[in-house]
């Protein structure tokens, strides 16, 4: 397939991915998806600084690994891109990050005795201990909690390790997949996940999957990610072009 489709396909999807995250409540007015760029390992594509609800193909923007545009200079950038780059940077096994702020995420950032655990058969990728990044530990206790730099973005990157998901103490979560569609769908399901086990933790004692159950649980929804992708992104063009008054 010629480059410049390529680069065009991977555009559009970004711009599907953005809106479907939006859609299923994910991310409003802040967050953001990136993904590799399929032609230069070393870069990645990320919208410019904008809601992700209202990206267009025109909004995508290239970055290197450190964080600095590559194309077209002098747009606004999201703050917190050093996020993304010094995650592709050691894992080369990663090909897409989202950054949201779910809030039914957000007490399992916070409440030390809470772990977010797998309780059902669409997320066995979360593994038992979900690893917290703490901001306080690299940047004092005077920080705005934002990964506003490559030095906090690679503490970031490192509390993640081999991790699918990294939670971000009183900030939100990060997770990668080895496809756009995969860290999308991961999404979803981990904030899907946090409710389920927030409302059976009220009920009592809560059933958490093995690890075994979790493997294959994760091997068989890996499979459906199209599935769920196709019915994503006709639900999210249908609410974009709401937004837009068309």
């Amino acid at each position: 397939m010629d480059e410049a489709v390529i680069l065009q396909n991977t555009v559009a999807e970004l711009v599907t991915a953005n809106h479907i995250l939006f859609d299923r409540g994910i991310v409003d007015g802040f967050g953001h998806v990136s993904v590799r760029h399929p032609l230069r390992a070393d870069h990645f594509l990320l919208s410019r600084n904008r809601a992700p609800a209202l990206v267009t193909a025109e909004d995508i923007l290239t970055f290197d690994l450190d964080g600095n545009i590559a194309d077209r200079k002098n747009e606004p950038s999201y703050l917190e891109r050093f996020i993304h780059g010094e995650i592709y940077r050691v894992r080369p096994d990663v090909l897409a990050v989202v950054h949201s702020h779910a809030v039914s995420i957000l007490p399992f950032t916070v409440v030390t005795s809470a772990s977010l655990c797998p309780v059902c058969h669409m997320s066995g990728f979360i593994k038992r201990g979900t690893p917290v990044f703490e901001i306080r530990c690299h940047a004092g206790e005077g920080s705005d909690l934002l990964i506003r730099t490559p030095e906090l973005g690679r503490h970031l990157a490192s509390t993640l390790g081999n991790h699918v998901l990294v939670l971000m103490r009183g900030h939100g979560m990060t997770i990668v997949g080895a496809t756009l569609r995969q860290a999308v769908f991961r999404s979803v399901y981990a904030e899907v996940n946090a409710r389920i086990q927030t409302t059976a933790g009220t009920m009592g004692d809560v059933t958490f999957l093995t690890a075994e159950e979790a493997d294959a649980a994760d091997a068989t929804g890996t499979t459906g990610i199209n599935r769920a992708w196709e019915f994503w992104a006709l639900s999210a063009e249908q609410t974009a072009t709401r937004l837009r008054g068309a």
